[in-house]
């Protein structure tokens, strides 16, 4: 018994579409912990260089930031949720109200995308009698199995990898040398946005030097600006 499969046009090169959702879940936690664990840290020791001052700022910014991550992406992946959720219950019952309606509203969509009346009509009936339902939320609403949220997936994915992307800096900070707290902390994390730039890139196909100047330039103008507000405030005090 011979099994069917699908022939791919550049199977040595498959399509990243797929890793979108989680990439860019990682990608913004892993981002979000570096620079705001690092840009913390810099602006508290310029204020106040103290050992203790750090590892207090650094410690509650990785936990706060971790906390607030999951959160906020159960949050908002959550609502995603429910707008599906409503937008299925609705086509849900408009195709049991009203399938002739339906039904024309999937042709003029593949007519919309440049197939021939005939055509187009066949097509929909066809898919209409396969899974209306499913038709309908793929080529209306643009709903797929790979898009579909997951809240606590989500929130888990990004507190992990805010967790572990703010360690670094955190870890560079009490691993310093007396008086090179500063200087340590600001090479670490260049370092480290230039690797998860070069990751990310590397995950979705995207070209290499855009992904880690990108990452780069944000980090550093960020931990920039906490280090100026930092040093005035060491100054006033």
């Amino acid at each position: 018994m011979t099994r069917n499969t699908h022939p791919l046009a550049h199977p040595h090169d498959p399509h990243r579409i797929t890793r979108s959702g989680w990439l860019r879940a990682a990608v913004l936690g892993a981002n979000d912990g570096i620079v705001s664990v690092a840009s913390l840290i810099v602006g508290v020791a310029n204020a106040d260089p103290s050992p203790g001052a750090v590892t207090v700022a650094g410690v509650a910014g990785l936990v706060a930031g971790a906390l607030s991550m999951a959160a906020g992406e159960y949050v908002s992946v959550s609502s995603q949720s429910d707008i599906e959720r409503a937008d299925i219950r609705r086509e849900k019952q408009s195709l049991r109200a009203q399938p002739e309606i339906e039904l024309e509203e999937l042709i003029h969509i593949y007519e919309a995308r440049g197939l021939a009346p005939d055509t187009a009509r066949l097509v929909a009936v066809e898919l209409t009698e396969h899974d209306a339902l499913g038709a309908h939320l793929r080529d209306e609403l643009g709903l797929h199995d790979m898009h579909a949220a997951n809240p606590l997936l989500a929130a888990i994915a990004s507190a992990l990898t805010f967790g572990g992307a703010g360690a670094v800096p955190l870890l560079a900070a009490l691993l310093a040398p007396e008086g090179r707290l500063v200087p340590v902390v600001w090479v670490v994390t260049l370092l480290a946005l230039a690797a998860l730039g070069a990751l990310g890139a590397r995950a979705g196909g995207a070209p290499l030097g855009r992904a880690v100047a990108r990452v780069i330039l944000w980090g550093g103008f960020a931990m920039a600006v906490t280090a100026a507000i930092g040093h005035l405030f060491g100054i006033a005090a």
